[in-house]
Formats: structure tokens, sequence, C-alpha cells
């Protein structure tokens, strides 16, 4: 028997997989995907954006996803629509894909309601804890993961316990300094975006070496701070874990206060069980609703640790969308057309100033906007020229010459608060099951207006800024089509059983021995990226688990 099973082997999992090995206890992970190594690792356009290569195939595993369409809830299995809803199925997780633009949290995240008050038609909540409770934990991130960056005093800097990053930032591309001083002359402040990218080498990671295909690609160098190179590759070092891949976990199983085992598929398609004193959950967030509404039993009717109801429901994405414009090299100089042209560095810069903005003198939560040149993808770059009127030959030609050589794209992304309604959840869709016959998670996509609201604000601010710079074509996409890479809730902790389905600490009310650690824990999402704040919690979680001492206790 092992001393503790984590399903999933992402962000939650892996600082509780690193610190309960160095403790000295004995840990299984259960990963549903393949076990890639570094050397694995390829940039191959046409294999991992246009054939999904890294994600399973839809006619053996998929989503179905209900809209509000002409009127009424449509829904579809993404195996008739082609949508992929997967993201990172392998050890790591989907931490091996991210670009790895780390934000943390602010102060007010924690206290949404109270300091903005009630939205109708939203199920805002306060978090049941402080953000200096998980300071401590976003400082280690910083450390063990490794995040790059500057800190730079803003309005909006939170509190820190030390005054920078402990790695500098990335090499930035000069052009930077041209955004820079056109956000001082309208008063905004430019910051390197912090990245959980490495700019030397650290151990047996090397540091980046700007190829420039982060977002959806694996990291050849180590450089990235993926759960797998960061984390588990420790934990591994210390003889104390054991990860299973190609190993899909079907359900668990339980009496009334306790989980028993976990019933897994192994790669044969053969049915297996495997007990251990302590289980988390951290199949990331939608699959991790689905595990638990799939392990329902006599106990537990509705789903494991369901009793209340709320398993699946309040799931939240990352609102907001994106934009760019277009910098055609014969509107500048020889030196800004060189810098330009220069592919390597970053551009990493991004704006904190709108992340509280007044909209009819109402104060509201606005959000952060990371400003990046576009991706190097070939294919998608010559695929936008025909996107616009339909050409071929020397006309074809023409424009992938200008697309190529005559012009750099700069793009911005924008993460605002997708606020938890009613209509954003996960149930189990009754008909389609999938390879290993279980019923399979249909999400409900219902968006909250407020969310368009406070994207198109930042979004037009977003505009001037690229305008001012001297940018042509200059659009934005504002939608609430979300992007399933940033995905929580659907498991929200609080303090009353009734309202959530884990406590404090991230362990489910109903039973002793199960967490989930995975984004799902979320009540609200924030105005950054998730991946820091889980990784940040999943390192408190842990903590909590060695100071309860529940794995020490005797396991009758």
């Amino acid at each position: 028997m092992y001393d503790l099973c984590i399903i999933g082997s992402g962000a939650g999992a892996g600082p509780v997989a690193l610190e309960l090995c160095q403790a000295g206890f004995k840990v299984l992970i259960l990963e549903k995907g393949p076990w890639k190594k570094r050397n694995e690792f390829f940039k191959d356009e046409i294999a991992l954006c246009r054939r999904s290569s890294l994600t399973p195939r839809l006619d053996k595993q998929q989503h179905v996803i209900e809209e509000f369409i002409d009127g009424k809830w449509s829904a579809t299995p993404t195996s008739v629509s082609g949508r992929d809803f997967w993201n990172g199925s392998m050890v790591g997780g989907s931490t091996n894909l991210m670009s790895g633009y780390f934000h943390r949290l602010k102060p007010n995240d924690f206290k949404l309601l109270t300091k903005y008050g009630e939205i109708k038609g939203a199920n805002v909540v306060d978090w049941p804890l402080e953000y200096q409770e998980l300071e401590p934990y976003y400082r280690k991130v910083e450390h063990v993961v490794g995040v790059s960056g500057k800190v730079v005093k803003h309005p909006f800097l939170e509190p820190r316990s030390e005054d920078d990053f402990p790695y500098p930032p990335t090499i930035e591309n000069p052009f930077t300094q041209w955004f820079d001083t056109k956000c001082l002359e309208k008063r905004l402040t430019p910051i390197p975006t912090p990245r959980a990218v490495l700019p030397c080498s650290v151990g047996e990671r090397k540091g980046c070496e700007y190829a420039g295909y982060c977002g959806s690609y694996g990291c050849a160098t180590g450089a990235k701070g993926s759960s797998r190179e960061a984390l588990l590759n420790e934990a591994l070092k210390t003889g104390n874990l054991t990860i299973q891949a190609n190993s899909f976990v079907k359900r668990l199983h339980s009496h009334q206060r306790k989980v028993l085992s976990a019933e897994y598929c192994d790669l044969q398609g053969k049915s297996q069980k495997v007990e251990a004193k302590l289980f988390v959950v951290a199949a990331q967030a939608i699959e991790s609703c689905r595990l638990l509404l799939n392990s329902a039993n006599k106990f537990f009717p509705q789903g494991l640790a369901n009793n209340s109801g709320q398993v699946g429901k309040n799931l939240i994405f990352s609102a907001g969308g994106s934009g760019g414009g277009t910098f055609e090299y014969d509107d500048f100089n020889a030196e800004k057309v060189k810098n330009l042209k220069d592919i390597g560095p970053f551009f990493n810069r991004s704006l904190q100033d709108w992340y509280e903005i007044k909209i009819e003198n109402k104060a509201l939560k606005g959000g952060t906007v990371d400003f990046l040149f576009e991706h190097n993808n070939a294919v998608a770059r010559a695929k936008s020229v025909l996107n616009e009127d339909l050409v071929w030959g020397d006309a074809l030609k023409s424009k992938l010459l200008k697309r190529f050589k005559a012009q750099r794209i700069l793009n911005f992304e924008i993460f605002c608060d997708w606020l938890p309604t009613d209509d954003t959840l996960v149930t189990l869709d009754p008909k389609i099951k999938d390879v290993w016959g279980m019923p399979v998670a249909k999400i409900r996509l219902g968006a909250h207006t407020h969310d368009i609201t406070i994207g198109e604000t930042l979004a037009n601010k977003c505009q001037s800024l690229l305008k001012s710079m001297g940018a042509k074509d200059i659009y934005a996409s504002i939608s609430s089509s979300p992007p399933p890479n940033l995905v929580a809730g659907g498991c929200r902790f609080g303090v009353d059983p009734k309202e959530s389905v884990l406590d404090t600490n991230c362990k489910a009310h109903e039973l002793d021995n199960l967490y989930v650690t995975d984004g799902s824990f979320m009540p609200t999402g924030g105005s950054v990226p998730f991946t820091w704040t889980i990784y940040a919690n999943a390192f408190r979680v842990a903590d909590e688990i060695i100071k309860s001492k529940i794995l020490l206790k005797d396991n009758n």
C-alpha cells in the first residue's frame, strides 16, 4: 500500500508529490497520458498545433460542449465539432505546454465579494483564506519552480516578502524600449512579464535557448518550469515516487468517510486497483469533477464528496480575449526595424495599471494585459493572409512576402475574471462514453455579460496604446469563448459544507483522506493566469497534510 496516491501530474500534483516524497512518504502518481521526456519535445507546428498529436483522439476520448444557441441549450460532442478541450494529457500535465506567464493574485482577488459587491447573476464569494497566507508559497514557487523577472513598483503591486525575483528577466527584444516610452507618456507602468522560464542553467535544467516556441510546445532545454522538470524529476531522486503513465483512473471507491482505492485501466486496457492511505485528485478541473461524479456509490449517490450537490458547479475559465497591431517596417527607422526583425528575444511586457477600473464612477475589477510578439508558427501566419480576399499566384506570393518580410505583429492578451455562474458547470453526459466505457464530461458554457464589458474596456485601452506606437490594422477580439487551457473551479473550497466541496485546506468536507489540489478549488480566478496560484496552493496543501500527521495515523 502507498502512503499517497495522486491522480494527475500537473501543477496541482507536482508540489504535493515533491513535498511528501522529501518527507519520506511513498507516493504513487497515476497519469492518464504518456511520459514524454525532454528529448521527445519538438517544434512541429503541423503535428502539435494542426493535428493535436499531444492530445487524446476525439473518437476515443471527448467532451460534450453545451452552449446557448438561438434561445436554447444545444449540446455537441467534440468528436463532431472537432473542438479540442484537452490540454496536457501527459506526465507534467499542461505545464509542459504553457507559455509560463506568471502573475500572483492580488489581495483584492481573495475578497472579490467584500471589495466590489454582488453582481447579479454571478456566484461571487470571498476566499476562505487571505493573500498573506498564500504569499510564502508564491515565494516558494519562485525559487523551486524557477520564476524570472524584475519587480517594478506600480499601483497594484501585491505585497512581497522578497524585493525581487530569484532570477533576472529573460533576454528582451530592444523594441520593448519603444513600448516603455509610450507607456510612460500615458502614465502607465510597463513591467517585465514574470516567466516560469529560467534565463540560465540551474542544476540539470538548461537556460532558455529563445526558440520562440513556448505556448503549445514542450521545452527541449528544461528551462520552462513544468511540473515534470521542476518538481517530479526532483521527487524521483528521493526514491519515494512511482509514476505510472498511461493509467486512466475510472473511479474512486469509498465507504462513508474514507476513500479505499483507485480503479484504473492500464496501457493494455486491463482494470487494476491500488490502495493508499491518502488520495489527491489533481487531473485538471474538468476531469477532476468528472472523476468524482463517476465515483458515485451508496454513500454518495450524486458523486463522491458531492452530497452538497456542488461538484462540477461554478466552473470558471479566464475571461478577456486578445488583439494586436501590425508594425510595417517602412514606417520606422533602421534601428527599430532591426529590433523588430530580431526573432529570438522575448517581448515580455505586461500592464497591471488597469487591475481596477471605473465604469460610471463605480470601482470594478479590471485585469492584466500581457504583450507579446505573434507566435512563430509559420502555417498560422500564412493562413492569416488567406482570411482576406481569395488570392493565388503572384498576388498570393506578394501577400506572403509582405507578411513574413515587411512587418511584425505585436499581440496583447487580456486576463480578467470569468465570473462563476449557474450556467458554467460540469455534469456527466447520459449517452456518450469514452474508450474505457465511462461517461464523458458535459461542459455547459454560459459566460456572464460583465466579463465582456471588462474585456472590451481593457481592449480599447490596449488599442489606443498600440496606435500611439505607430501600429496599423489594430484589432481586438473579446468573446465569451473560453480558453480550455485556463480552467478552474468545480470543487470550490470554503467554510460551509453546504456551499462548497472542500475545506480551507482543500480536503473534501465529507471524506477524511481525499484532497483536490488542481485549479478546481478556486472559487474565483482573479485577473491573471491560474498556474502560479495552483502551484502555490498545492505547496500549501502539502504542508498541511504533513502537519496534520494523517499519514502517520492508524489506517484502520
